[in-house]
This record gives structure tokens, C-alpha cells and sequence, in this order.
């Protein structure tokens, strides 16, 4: 039997409208109704009936529509089944994001993917702020985004996806509060709190510097494992956190103010895998998130800017 006819009368079905049904498909009217004829003479009678101001399929046309359609598209979700496995793309994705603004983007690129590719899911997840890299290094992740450097051997990362400027999180009462921004030298008059956990020596460094670029010593103040942990510190008064300028849209709160920081290189969200599990999943992901970056970058550059 014509595959081209079964299309037809599964669409005209739908639509019950031979303009519509020829749009659809990118036919003429005159070929969508010759598909249907042939179909028709196939079985032996009419499958619908047709007036000049409608179209309606026939008691016969009915049952062939229920009995055709389940199998018809089981015909097509194993082709796209058997093509996404081709191209290595079908299966669960996991990936996981290091901050708010992160997690918005992932979850943007997710849905975007699964309307293009429903065969492909996606698992979503927060990393560890005490574990930057274990869970992607154990495979618990495939691919995560994240807005801190990457210098390990065995991992990878893309290019800048999104960029933004820091702010510094200091107790509303502090004498740097009310400022309209501080520079790294004004560090050293605050406790930054440091992070508990497996962190290499240059992720604190770039994340919670122990000194200003003149030399002075930042006090390190306690230790956390996770970001609101570290607001509530904040909060308290007994410490200060250097944080992504987003974190004013997302973790707005009572008792903490944000001082923009100037004079400071911007963090740079990118997407980081193990070395050499590359996937053709991973590289759609990549593309998909390049398009949803350009997309979200906002008017106010301190958030984020296009990488």
C-alpha cells in the first residue's frame, strides 16, 4: 500500500478540509484528492463524504482511522527511533547546572530539545557547591554548565556560553552596603567565606580570593557546602560571598545587600564533559544551547551577556 495515500488520509482526517490537508502536506488540492480516490477504489468504498461546505469521514473511514492510526505511528516513532540511534542521540541526557541563572538556561535548552527531538530526555541536576567536578567525573552527569574555570585534565569544556559580572553579598547593616560598588582592594576590609569540600586551589582562588590584587590579605571566614547556607551566613553578619550578578534577580532577600564589583573579569558559563565521552547528544545539546544563550541575553549587561 502507498505511504503517501495512508499520509493523506490520516491528515484529511484531522483537518476534514482538502485545502488544508493540501497545505499541510505541500500538495495541490487535485493530488490530495487523486491520493484519496486511489486509497478509496484500494478498499472498495467511500471513506468520506464530501459536500461543497464539508467533509466528514464515513462510518467505514472511521473504523479504518482507528485500526490505521496507532500502527501508522508506531511505523514512524521507530524510524525516529532507529535514526536517533544512528546519529547518538536518543536516550537521557544528564546535565547539571551550577547556579539559578545556569539552571534557567538548561532547563530553556531541555525544552527546546524535546520538541525537536522527542527521543532524547533529559535529567536535571544541581552541582555540589562543595564538589565542583566529582559528580561529572563519576558519570553522574554527562555535560554541565557551569560558571566557574576548568583546568582538570580529564574534563573538557565549550566555549563562553553567557558572561556576567560579580556582586559582592555582604550583611545590610555592613559599611560597604550602601555603596554603588566596591573593587577587589575593598575585600580586604570583609571575611569571605570559603567553601568546604574537594575544591582545587585554583577554583578558590578565582571564586574566593585570599588576596587583593595590591597584595593585602582577604580574611577567610567560614566554611559552607552549599549557597544557602551561605546566604544565611551572610545574612548573619559572619561573612561575605562573592556571587554572579544574577543572584539579585533570583536570591533577593532580607538582611543582604549586593554591591556590584568593578574592576573584575566577568564569570564565564560554559559547557564542560569528560574528556573523550563526547556524544553526538552532547553536541546537539551544545548547539541548542548556543541558540537559548543568544536568546536569553538580557539588557542589563551586569546579569549576562552573550559569550
Amino acid at each position: 500500500m502507498d505511504q503517501n495515500e495512508l499520509e493523506c488520509f490520516l491528515v484529511l482526517a484531522e483537518e476534514l478540509h482538502f485545502g488544508r490537508t493540501a497545505s499541510r502536506l505541500h500538495l495541490s488540492r487535485a493530488r490530495v484528492s487523486q491520493l484519496i480516490q486511489k486509497l478509496e477504489r484500494r478498499v472498495g468504498a467511500p471513506l468520506f463524504t464530501r459536500t461543497s461546505r464539508s467533509v466528514a469521514l464515513t462510518t467505514l473511514g472511521g473504523r479504518f482511522l482507528d485500526d490505521l492510526e496507532p500502527h501508522y505511528r508506531g511505523i514512524e516513532s521507530a524510524l525516529a527511533r532507529a535514526v536517533a540511534s544512528a546519529r547518538g542521540i536518543e536516550g537521557i541526557l544528564h546535565v547539571g547546572f551550577s547556579t539559578p541563572l545556569a539552571g534557567e538556561m538548561v532547563m530553556k535548552t531541555a525544552e527546546k530539545l524535546r520538541a525537536s527531538h522527542p527521543e532524547l530526555s533529559f535529567e536535571v541536576c544541581e552541582v555540589p557547591f562543595s564538589d565542583p567536578y566529582g559528580m561529572l567525573r563519576r558519570g553522574d552527569f554527562d555535560l554541565q554548565l557551569a560558571d566557574f574555570p576548568l583546568h582538570e585534565d580529564d574534563l573538557t569544556h565549550g566555549p563562553t556560553l553567557l558572561a556576567e559580572e560579580r556582586v559582592l553579598a555582604v550583611a545590610a547593616g555592613h559599611r560597604l552596603a550602601g555603596r554603588d560598588s566596591v573593587t577587589l582592594e575593598d575585600l580586604a576590609e570583609v571575611s569571605l567565606l570559603t567553601v568546604e569540600g574537594d575544591i582545587p586551589e585554583y577554583w578558590q582562588e578565582h571564586r574566593l580570593p585570599t588576596r587583593t590584587p595590591s597584595g593585602r590579605a582577604i580574611s577567610p571566614g567560614p566554611s559552607v557546602t552549599n549557597f544557602q547556607e551561605a546566604l544565611t551566613l551572610v545574612a548573619a553578619g559572619n561573612g561575605a560571598l562573592l556571587a554572579g550578578a544574577h543572584v539579585t534577580l533570583y536570591h533577593g532577600r532580607p538582611g543582604i545587600s549586593y554591591v556590584p564589583l568593578e574592576g573584575d573579569q566577568p564569570l564565564g558559563y560554559n559547557l564542560m564533559w569528560r574528556s573523550g565521552g563526547g556524544s553526538r547528544a552532547i553536541e546537539l545539546f551544545g548547539r541548542t544551547a548556543r541558540e537559548v544563550a543568544r536568546d536569553m541575553a538580557p539588557a542589563d549587561p551586569r546579569r549576562a551577556l552573550p559569550g
